[in-house]
């Protein structure tokens, strides 16, 4: 998790839309089974991206009003913001390789 920081609606615009990065936000919430299945996918992938790509993860019962303005409808939701705008969005569990190519993809767009 050392990869992965905890975003709440008051820091979201900083560590997220203005980031130089892109981010990838894990919308989740602690009752979710799928998203503890996707905790490790991202704490794998995290490092690997390091200088490429952000990793924050938020809580979606205690940041309701992030949740509602991305109409985040089921988690775990991944949603990969680039230059402050959604870029990619992932519903589901989904494989590390599968993720890791889509996370590539993004980082070496221009």
């Amino acid at each position: 998790m050392a990869n992965i920081i905890e975003v709440t609606e008051s820091t979201f615009q900083s560590d997220v839309l203005d980031s130089d990065l892109p981010v990838l936000v894990d919308f989740w919430a602690p009752w979710c089974g799928p998203c503890r299945m996707v905790a490790p996918v991202l704490e794998a992938l995290a490092p690997k991206m390091d200088g490429k790509m952000k990793f924050v993860k938020l809580n979606t019962d205690e940041n309701l009003n992030i949740a509602q303005k991305y109409q985040i409808l089921a988690i775990p939701s991944l949603l990969i913001f680039k230059g402050g705008e959604v870029a990619e969005r992932i519903v589901g569990f989904v494989p590390e390789a599968e993720l890791e190519q889509k996370l590539i993809k993004i980082t070496d767009a221009p």
